[in-house]
């Protein structure tokens, strides 16, 4: 596995429940700022297998970007059960539910 594959993968396991982080949050705190398309493709085709809380990664407007409804339902059932509120039909408030990991723990704890 590639080094920003893991580090994207410890990130999004540290974010916790009410809580939310965009592709891009992720990509730059792992060490690519432009890698959050990398981000997209590692929940695909990782959260499974890793138990990720895929649907707490949103886009950087806030938004939840599945575009399939079926997804759509079920990423926003997931995040108003823990209490995440929304800003009309899909935009998360990110200054209330932003998770800023740097604030929390020191660089050496998510490697």
């Amino acid at each position: 596995m590639q080094p920003f594959t893991q580090k994207v993968i410890s990130i999004i396991k540290l974010i916790p429940a009410g809580k939310v982080m965009s592709y891009g949050q992720i990509a730059s705190l792992a060490g690519s700022p432009r890698g959050a398309r990398q981000v997209v493709r590692i929940l695909h085709s990782m959260s499974k297998k890793y138990q990720l809380p895929w649907h707490r990664v949103i886009n950087s407007k806030g938004e939840i970007g599945l575009r399939d409804s079926d997804s759509f339902e079920r990423q926003r059932f997931l995040l108003e059960s823990e209490g995440i509120e929304f800003l009309g039909e899909k935009v998360v408030d990110l200054e209330k539910f932003s998770y800023v990991p740097s604030l929390d723990i020191s660089t050496e704890e998510l490697f």
